[in-house]
């Protein structure tokens, strides 16, 4: 059954009894991607870790460390 299908049986079942609709797949997919993030970054602050800047500095880190072609 693919999700379609049953997001359609969870609507049918939802009307018959009455209840509120279930969303439709995906519908909070972006909401969940940001709960993901803050919750990264709590650990950070709570691991007493700087809670910006982390990739930046790293991919800066990498860039100073490749040897620059003079050309």
């Amino acid at each position: 059954m693919s999700i379609t299908q049953q997001h359609a049986l969870d609507v049918h079942r939802a009307r018959q009894h009455g209840e509120p609709l279930p969303p439709a797949p995906g519908a909070n997919d972006w909401q969940v991607v940001r709960e993901l993030r803050d919750h990264g970054r709590f650990r950070v602050v709570l691991a007493q870790r700087p809670a910006h800047g982390r990739i930046r500095r790293t991919l800066g880190r990498w860039l100073h460390l490749r040897p620059r072609s003079t050309g």
